[in-house]
């Protein structure tokens, strides 16, 4: 189960995070979950928000929603980057 949970953000963050990378609406009435916000970010954020992101989350939770994040929600190219600066900061296995 992920250790991510949207008391431990700061007010706020995760509302802004999902305004700014969904341009699309959520499918049927349930909301988004915050583990799927934290990806959508991830897998878009600009250096900016990778460095709000690595600040507001800190490298082992960040790696938490790698690693527990559905297929398709990271590209490649993103998996690639975070997986470069998550292994490096916290020495964790990140295939």
């Amino acid at each position: 189960m992920s250790t991510v949970a949207a008391e431990s953000l700061p007010p706020g963050f995760a509302s802004e995070l999902e305004r700014k990378y969904f341009w699309w609406e959520a499918d049927g009435t349930q909301p988004r979950s915050v583990l799927r916000v934290l990806a959508q970010a991830m897998n878009f954020a600009s250096f900016e928000d990778v460095l709000r992101l690595e600040t507001a989350l800190g490298p082992y939770r960040l790696s938490d929603v790698m690693l527990t994040a559905e297929p398709g929600w990271i590209s490649e190219r993103s998996w690639e980057f975070w997986r470069g600066r998550l292994v490096r900061a916290t020495g964790q296995v990140i295939p």
